[in-house]
């Protein structure tokens, strides 16, 4: 196979997007790193989008899936008892909600995240009786005509072609007014504002890292003060947790320092540990009050997607091993990004764990340091309501030497690009 693009051209449809960053054939890929056509080796610091936060084909997940299709087991079961659904299920409840003393029952809601997040709409509104949702600036909860509506970038919502994007409110994430303003404030005066024109809400639903969005991280105060307001408000309180889970930001659920309880949590990305398609609706108990068949997906439940996703649970999660190890990963991280952001006036760091970037203040400036990058040999893409914010997903299992060197590749690409603009500014 050679990087003939060819076929792309003439079938692929126009909405195709992360491959015009990477014009290449990749064929192989393992751990963190990815082998195109030609035979050269990229550093993977994009992971799938945080879809695959043990790297590429861990071996351990990929020995359980190959004894499983071996064995015949089953790969498709609807929403049927199977033994590999019992095992995953058995894995999440002893090792992940058990130790935070969490109870949700787990809804298998089809393939990707933004099926989860409209299975949180529906049931918030079926249970709550109300239609308005409170969603965030900066969001990305998906691009199906619900999630989408929580979603407010304007590029995205532009997809819809003018469709209904209606019986959603957005109101100020934290800082997105500016470092003064209180937000939690602003929307609380606005709740209790009769003439407002923010009818009762259903649900409060947010990001505590925005992955989309530009790496705004909330901080445990304003993820407190939204739990609080959103039961003041007799509303729900919904935490997408879809690209800030799973380890991601240092703890398994980005929230968990902060203590709230979300009455609904969104999973998916990370969730198989593998790459497949694989997402889930965590609900309280009191509010699983679905009748059979009343939400449902042909794919909910990726039976192959529940034998990694065990192994994924059993093998990191089983101690606080590898959330140690991520605490140092996320200190050399923030290191390496100083270092970046010091070469550029005005440049920041934003987010949190291994879900950190640098602002660099312009979309055309950070579109050719991961451009860049790419051409030394690293995957790296952008975030932000205008593409302004170099963002790294590496994985979480990433070797210390690779992580190093990848960091290292960046920060060469942004002192060529420097240059390069110095040279043509003179």
């Amino acid at each position: 196979m050679t990087n003939d693009f060819d076929i792309y051209e003439r079938r692929e449809s126009a909405a195709r997007s992360y491959c015009r960053s990477f014009p290449t054939t990749f064929v192989k890929a393992q751990g963190s790193e990815m082998t195109d056509a030609d035979g050269n080796t990229y550093i993977d610091f994009l992971a799938g989008c945080s879809s695959l936060n043990y790297g590429h084909n861990d071996p351990d997940m990929k020995s359980a899936l190959i004894d499983h299709i071996t064995a015949d087991g089953i790969a498709h079961g609807l929403d049927m008892h199977t033994d590999a659904k019992a095992a995953f299920l058995t894995a999440y409840e002893e090792k992940i909600l058990k130790p935070r003393g969490m109870d949700y029952k787990i809804m298998m809601t089809g393939p990707t995240g933004t099926n989860a997040v409209e299975a949180a709409m529906k049931l918030a509104r079926k249970v709550t009786g109300r239609r308005n949702i409170i969603s965030f600036t900066n969001g990305f909860h998906g691009m199906t005509m619900g999630s989408l509506s929580l979603t407010g970038n304007i590029g995205k919502r532009n997809g819809a072609g003018g469709g209904h994007l209606g019986d959603v409110t957005h109101l100020p994430y934290e800082h997105s007014m500016g470092e003064g303003v209180d937000t939690l404030q602003f929307i609380e005066a606005m709740l209790n504002n009769s003439s407002s024109g923010v009818d009762a809400p259903a649900a409060f639903i947010f990001e505590p890292v925005q992955g989309e969005g530009g790496l705004n991280a909330a901080s445990d105060e304003w993820m407190q003060g939204v739990a609080k307001l959103a039961k003041e408000h007799g509303a729900l309180l919904i935490v997408d947790d879809i690209q800030s889970g799973c380890g991601r930001t240092g703890t398994y659920f980005a929230f968990e320092k902060a203590g709230i309880e979300p009455d609904m949590i969104t999973q998916a990305k990370s969730l198989s540990g593998f790459g497949l398609p694989f997402a889930a609706l965590l609900i309280k108990p009191e509010h699983d009050i679905w009748k059979p068949a009343e939400h449902n997906g042909t794919f909910r439940g990726n039976t192959h997607a529940f034998v990694t996703g065990r192994v994924a649970i059993e093998k990191f999660w089983s101690d606080n091993a590898f959330q140690d190890e991520l605490a140092a990963k996320s200190t050399v991280l923030t290191t390496a990004l100083q270092e970046i952001a010091d070469l550029i006036p005005g440049a920041r760091l934003k987010g949190r764990g291994l879900m950190q970037g640098v602002d660099v203040g312009s979309g055309e400036l950070a579109s050719k340091i991961c451009a860049r990058a790419f051409e030394k040999g690293l995957i790296i893409e952008t975030s932000g309501a205008d593409d302004e914010v170099v963002k790294v997903l590496a994985a979480l299992t990433i070797k210390d030497e690779t992580f190093r060197k990848g960091l290292g590749l960046l920060l060469d690409a942004t002192r060529d690009v420097l240059e390069t603009n110095k040279i043509a500014a003179e």
